[in-house]
């Protein structure tokens, strides 16, 4: 049986604000709400792994949900990291830092981890996926173009790679295209498929 049969007796919650994740799971073919409110204080516990981060984060933004949830739902949450050179890279917090950011990523390699958690009220599963990043190299002026005009600001590593830069910016993706946009569907997909049959 196919998911969108499984699932059709549960109301799905996308509890995020991205709006590349609702065009993600838009593709999905399900029907879900999205509801952000939540409780949740992002910190992470000193010497955690770094490869555990999004999935920690994942699960705490679902827990930190500020309802409890109804008998027929499922809640989805995620988080998206960027790394490179061994340091998290988040969300730039003006232009400067966004173009430090993309210089990095430039003539470089980096890692795109997304963490995913999907709770019901009786149980939750968790994973995350990684995908590596190809950048070629690009003038200041590129860079300085693409900040001005698409201003990455609400994006870890600085970029969309929906986007201009990415058109011209990434030579190859190893792994999941959307886990770079920010949610792993593929994955998601088979996950849910399993959550719901293990009922």
């Amino acid at each position: 049986m196919i998911l969108n049969e499984l699932i059709k007796s549960k109301r799905i919650i996308l509890a995020s604000a991205s709006p590349r994740r609702k065009e993600l799971m838009e593709g999905l073919d399900l029907n879900f709400t999205i509801d952000t409110r939540n409780n949740f204080q992002e910190v992470v516990p000193d010497g955690l792994d770094v490869n555990l981060v999004p999935e920690y984060l994942a699960k705490g933004k679902s827990y930190g949900f500020h309802r409890e949830l109804e008998d027929d739902e499922i809640i989805i949450t995620a988080d998206t990291m960027v790394m490179c050179d061994g340091k998290i890279l988040g969300k730039p917090s003006d232009k400067e830092n966004a173009m430090q950011m993309l210089k990095m990523l430039q003539s470089n390699t980096h890692t795109v981890i997304t963490g995913v958690c999907i709770r019901s009220r009786e149980k939750e599963d968790s994973f995350s996926v990684t995908t590596k990043v190809f950048f070629n190299e690009l003038s200041d002026e590129e860079l300085d173009y693409y900040i001005e005009n698409y201003r990455p600001y609400d994006k870890a590593g600085a970029y969309g790679v929906q986007e201009w830069i990415g058109h011209i910016g990434i030579s190859r993706i190893e792994g999941s295209y959307f886990n770079v946009m920010g949610l792993p569907v593929q994955r998601l997909y088979t996950e849910l498929q399993k959550f719901m049959e293990s009922r």
